[in-house]
């Protein structure tokens, strides 16, 4: 009995060990981490121009894509006027209207014409080709003249158009030209190509050459007369006291006359 009792506690003694043993070799559980959070970082800026609004057009950008208007180009950035036309199509409602002249056009004015011109004048130029309103080719037939440009209005300023059935003319005064093409069009600004520039009184009548003034007829000279020639004045000659003896001769005669017929009437009696 006590044999068996031996054998049964050593069996536990075995088993308490075996348990122990395991419990201390088993790695402890890490407690859960929370999944990790990815935040997503904002792309980097970099430095750029600002856009254009949209529903805002660039005349400059059209013109260049169209080509042949460099020198319009030009005198638009020179002029400020390109910033002109971009603040009008953006706040103005009734639009625009821009006759273009291509390079060929600024070709046939006499050479170094715009480089005469001052800042305000080539200003002035740049104007007198934006009408403040939109003109579709159509619309040509019905506008009063002389059309309102930036430039102005009045004697010294004036643009009339004149419409055909297949053409559009223009007059300055200065400059008779048609419409050679539309480069650009939509319900707001519409820009036509012309083959002239659009000269104004205003500017280019004051430079036309004034005529040179007549030189007087020169004087036709006298002709000298020889010494020997001239004839010297003749004196006045007093012949009073000759018309008052004739006078008193025929008195005397008419005296003796009727004397002498007295005395012959007497003795015939």
């Amino acid at each position: 009995m006590k044999q068996q009792h031996s054998i049964f506690s050593f069996s536990i003694l075995l088993l308490s060990l075996c348990y122990i043993n395991t419990f201390a070799q088993s790695p402890t559980a890490a407690p859960a981490q929370a999944p990790a959070v990815i935040v997503a970082q904002p792309p980097v800026a970099t430095p750029t121009q600002a856009a254009a609004p949209l529903g805002i057009t660039n005349v400059t950008k059209i013109l260049e894509k169209a080509g042949h208007f460099t020198i319009f180009i030009r005198l638009l950035r020179s002029t400020q006027e390109e910033n002109h036309l971009f603040s009008a199509l953006n706040d103005s409602s009734s639009g625009l209207t821009i006759f273009a002249p291509t390079d060929s056009a600024f070709s046939e004015l006499k050479s170094g014409t715009l480089n005469t011109l001052s800042d305000g004048d080539k200003s002035e130029l740049v104007k007198f080709h934006v009408v403040p309103t939109f003109l579709s080719t159509t619309q040509f037939q019905t506008v009063s003249n002389p059309l309102g440009t930036w430039a102005g209005t009045g004697n010294r300023l004036p643009l009339n158009v004149t419409s055909y059935p297949n053409s559009v003319n223009i007059t300055t005064g200065l400059t008779n030209t048609s419409l050679s093409g539309t480069v650009y069009t939509d319900n707001q600004l519409a820009i036509y190509k012309i083959e002239k520039v659009l000269l104004p009184k205003d500017i280019f009548a004051s430079k036309a050459p004034a005529p040179a003034p007549v030189a007087p007829a020169p004087e036709k000279p006298t002709k000298a007369v020889p010494a020997g020639n001239v004839e010297s004045p003749v004196a006045p000659v007093d012949i009073s006291s000759a018309v008052t003896f004739m006078h008193n001769n025929v008195v005397g005669s008419l005296v003796t006359v009727a004397a002498a017929m007295f005395a012959f009437t007497v003795e015939g009696f």
